[in-house]
């Protein structure tokens, strides 16, 4: 019997207070976060973690002394596994590797070793492709999966901004979130599609997320089919002086209480619960709309283990295993335009 070993990507976080600071060192001493010389880039990631330790300390001790993103991951990965399972393809064991904090991609790379697969996929938990994170990664993998002896044959997913289970998890979802507004007695809310930000300097080199996250948004609010449905996509996160890809989510929702309109939000470009929809949009956001005046202000939860969801990833592990190529979007083929170029298919 075969045996697939599927990897799922995603960033990791602290899981204790004592782990947000190496935490934040790993993440900005990434090449692909900060874009200097090697040793220019740890001395900066020494000083932006030591910075910013404090209020991300306090951000965690919101969330009970560290990150869910793990537990999170973990319930997703065994969901998959246990659709990859159901019936006679062979085995598949399902494993994570994270960016920034444990399990990181040395461990699991030991760990798909012991395994003994005889074959990879990988699979980011990002579906809008960044070179911050899935191109961040993969490179990652790449050199930890050198170092483990690991020579399976490998296949990369590299996006899958409007798969149809994931459109359709985030849809229903929506749906729920109209309806908590509409009982509240706003029939007109609007929607914001909130995603993480980047600096402007990685778009306009050629980076494709902010063009995938429009698709995203595209295909959700068509499968929605809510002609004139009010609706913004925007960007959270934003920290350091760099000039950022916006409007930003906070101008968004100060914008609606100046509107006088109801707010349902959802995070688009995240897939599981962690800091940044917990604290950042839930406790952060949810009190500047009520400072701001906004009447109601609905987060939409993430599709985290949604069948849809869930089902969608397993369809695209099983496609990418009847494919040859090494690296392929949920369509098999480079779907960005030609200005977009910084993806995993330009390396083809």
């Amino acid at each position: 019997m075969s045996k697939t070993a599927v990897v799922l990507f995603n960033l990791g976080g602290p899981d204790r207070l004592e782990a947000v600071r190496p935490f934040l060192f790993n993440l900005f001493n990434d090449p692909a976060i900060i874009d200097a010389p090697g040793p220019l880039r740890w001395l900066l990631a020494r000083l932006i973690s030591a910075r910013r330790t404090p209020v991300a300390r306090r951000i965690y001790q919101e969330l009970g002394g560290g990150s869910p993103l793990l537990p999170n991951t973990e319930a997703q990965a065994a969901a998959l596994e246990a659709v990859l399972n159901d019936g006679d393809a062979g085995e598949a064991r399902v494993f994570i590797a994270m960016r920034y904090w444990h399990p990181m991609s040395e461990e699991t790379a030991r760990a798909v070793k012991v395994y003994g697969p005889d074959r990879i996929v990988l699979l980011p938990l990002y579906p809008q492709f960044s070179t911050t994170t899935t191109g961040s990664s993969v490179i990652a993998w790449r050199t930890a999966a050198a170092k483990a002896g690991l020579d399976a044959p490998t296949r990369t997913l590299c996006c899958y901004p409007t798969e149809p289970g994931f459109v359709a998890a985030a849809v229903g979802l929506l749906r729920e979130g109209l309806a908590k507004a509409r009982a509240a007695g706003h029939d007109v809310p609007r929607v914001l599609f909130s995603a993480h930000g980047l600096p402007k300097k990685i778009v306009e080199r050629g980076d494709p997320y902010p063009w995938q996250v429009e698709q995203s948004v595209a295909a959700i609010t068509a499968q929605l089919d809510e002609p004139g449905l009010d609706c913004r996509v925007c960007y959270q996160s934003r920290v350091g002086p760099l000039e950022w890809i916006g409007p930003s989510t906070d101008e968004e929702i100060m914008r609606a209480g100046r509107d006088g309109v109801a707010v349902v939000l959802l995070p688009i470009a995240f897939v599981s619960e962690h800091s940044e929809t917990l604290v950042e949009l839930d406790i952060e956001y949810g009190w500047l709309a009520r400072e701001n005046g906004v009447p109601v202000y609905i987060r939409v939860p993430t599709v985290a283990t949604a069948t849809a969801f869930i089902d969608g990833l397993a369809h695209m592990v099983r496609a990418l295993l009847a494919d040859r190529r090494p690296v392929c979007s949920q369509s098999g083929n480079r779907i960005c335009p030609a200005e977009r170029g910084r993806c995993l298919q330009a390396e083809r």
